[in-house]
């Protein structure tokens, strides 16, 4: 099996205030499809980001980040273990973030001595 890494993002959600049971179902499709991940012995890890953070340009230039003009957010990502690209997009389908309008980002992952 080869390593890829899924990266979740989507747009932002204004002033849109999900219910406590809103967050509930969310959770619950993310879980859910992530044990189904797990369950086939293919889940490798991952992670979200804070919503604060630096960047740091040329000239050892840094700025304060995310920026709100972004269209996208990075909501996240994680790693898998697939057969194939084709494999590793396909588990990438069944993503809760697609339900809401987001995007999945699916990548083999290449090691740094490659």
């Amino acid at each position: 099996m080869k390593e890829f890494m899924m990266v979740f993002r989507n747009a932002g959600m204004g002033d849109f205030k999900p219910t406590p049971e809103q967050i509930q179902t969310v959770e619950k499709q993310w879980a859910d499809w992530f044990g189904g991940i797990a369950a086939q012995g293919k889940y490798a890890g991952g992670s979200r980001p804070a919503p604060e953070g630096k960047t740091v340009k040329p000239g050892n230039v840094v700025t304060d980040g995310p920026y709100a003009e972004v269209k996208e957010i990075l909501m996240g990502f994680t790693l898998i273990n697939a057969d194939s690209l084709e494999d590793a997009v396909e588990i990438a389908k069944g993503c809760p973030i697609l339900l809401v309008g987001g995007n999945v980002e699916v990548r083999p992952v290449v090691g740094m001595n490659s």
